[in-house]
This record gives structure tokens, C-alpha cells and sequence, in this order.
């Protein structure tokens, strides 16, 4: 593993003493310093507040790629996305995704549905907690044909953390402005919840530990971990788990993602 160290100057370079700039050169000069310190396949940049539609700030990817990693996930699936959910509390750091990932993600419907269609080895993530509730995630991916990042990789990952967080937030210091200019443009009713999950559980007439739970299941984590997450028995988390699908009229995971992807459109 060997650093281009003139690559990794002149990226850092032609970021010093600049603000506010425009999304694609933003991502562009992130993209080429960690091009000097790790090899990648794609990168993309989302910001992300409370649970609004995440904004898509950069990406590498082509017009099939996009449609998968921007355009499906905006409509929906990044509500059961571990960076969104990290994003949304606040974290702060480069992570990889299993770090964050819930005990049953990998066998989840929504990992079988949608997350297998990126066909990823390996993603990780640069969170910059960012003021009035935005944080902005940097990912580098990695296909599987190239495979995961080495502890090297990730350790030099790491050390150039504290670069990334201080120029993320200085290259998009006007995130809460676009949030709620795109709020305004899209106002919904009143009194309607801004959170599209919370929309989907009253559309479906849940209640609060209902909606709780068979969330929970969709974003991957087990009977146990629920039980542990929301300081009930594993027992209570099955009943209510039973209800759910009875109420829906369902009998699997896969027609619960489905009941729900279907429900999210306005």
C-alpha cells in the first residue's frame, strides 16, 4: 500500500482557505485525496436531517448504478440504512458499514431486496455532524470484485478522518438552508408527520410499540436485540411481531418490506 503523497497535496491543497463550494468539486477534491490513500470503486456523498429525503450532494456512479445507489434509495429504502440511522444520531468518524450494522442485517429482506443489488464487498463511511441536525456521509465503496479494505487500509482511513470531517463541513456549510428550501417545495398537509416511516405505521394503523418493533425487524435486528433496544422480553417482541403481520394480513418478512415500500409513496 503506498500513498501518492503529490496526488494526496494537491487535493489538500486546492482545498485550503475555500468555503462553500460547489457540490461536484466538493466531491471531486474528496475524491481524489483518498484516491491518493486507498483504492476504491465508487464514492458518494449524501446529506442527511431528521427524516427528511436525504440530499444527494456527489456520486461516481453511472446511469444504471445511480438509479440503485441514488434514485431507488432516496424513494424509500435509505429509511432502513445503517448510515442513516448512525447519521441520524449523530454519530461522527469513519465507520465501516458491519460496524453498524444490526445483528441480522446481512439476512434481513430489506439486505436481500435491496442492499445485495449494489453488490458491494465493502462500504465505508466518513459522518460529519454538521449544525441544525445535518450530518453528511462520505462513503468509498468497494465492489466485489476488488473486496473489503484491509485494517491498513482502514487505519489510513482513520488517520485522515479529522481532514474529511473539517472540509466536508466547510465545502457544504449551507445544508440547512437546501433542507428546508426543499421542505417548503414539498410542504405536506398539516399535522402530517415529516418522518415518511411515522406516515407509513398511522397509514397502517399501528400502534407506537407496534411500529416500533416491525421496524426494528426491517432495518435487520433480531427477536433479542429488539428486546434489548426497547427493554422488553423477547417473548412481548414476538407477540407483538405476530400482531403486526396479522393485522397486515402477511406471514413473512418479505411481504412486510413489501407492505411497507408499497405504503411510502405519497
Amino acid at each position: 500500500m503506498r500513498v501518492d503523497f503529490a496526488a494526496l497535496f494537491q487535493a489538500v491543497a486546492a482545498c485550503l482557505g475555500r468555503e462553500g463550494l460547489p457540490d461536484g468539486e466538493a466531491g471531486t477534491l474528496f475524491r481524489k485525496a483518498m484516491r491518493a490513500l486507498v483504492p476504491f470503486d465508487d464514492v458518494v456523498i449524501f446529506a442527511y436531517r431528521g427524516g427528511e429525503r436525504p440530499i444527494d450532494l456527489y456520486s461516481t456512479f453511472g446511469a444504471e448504478d445511480h438509479e440503485i445507489f441514488v434514485s431507488l434509495y432516496q424513494a424509500g429504502p435509505f429509511l432502513l440504512d445503517p448510515f442513516y440511522h448512525a447519521a441520524r444520531a449523530g454519530r461522527s468518524g469513519v465507520f465501516r458499514m458491519r460496524e453498524l450494522a444490526p445483528d441480522r442485517f446481512f439476512s434481513s429482506e430489506y439486505y436481500r431486496s435491496y442492499y445485495s443489488q449494489t453488490k458491494l464487498a465493502e462500504e465505508i463511511g466518513f459522518f460529519v455532524a454538521c449544525p441544525e441536525g445535518v450530518t453528511i456521509v462520505l462513503s468509498l465503496m468497494r465492489r466485489e470484485k476488488s473486496g473489503a479494505f484491509t485494517a491498513g487500509e482502514f487505519a489510513l482511513l482513520g488517520d485522515a478522518a479529522p481532514f474529511v470531517l473539517g472540509f466536508a463541513a466547510r465545502a457544504w456549510p449551507d445544508l440547512p438552508r437546501r433542507f428546508d428550501a426543499l421542505s417548503r417545495g414539498g410542504r405536506k398537509r398539516r399535522h402530517e408527520p415529516a418522518n415518511a416511516a411515522d406516515r407509513v405505521w398511522r397509514k397502517l394503523n399501528l400502534t407506537d410499540r407496534e411500529a416500533a418493533i416491525v421496524e426494528l425487524v426491517l432495518q435487520g435486528y433480531s427477536s433479542e436485540s429488539i428486546g434489548l433496544t426497547l427493554e422488553i422480553s423477547t417473548g412481548t417482541v414476538k407477540v407483538h411481531r405476530r400482531n403486526v403481520y396479522r393485522k397486515l394480513g402477511i406471514s413473512s418478512q418479505m411481504q412486510l418490506l413489501s407492505v411497507y415500500m408499497k405504503n411510502l409513496q405519497p
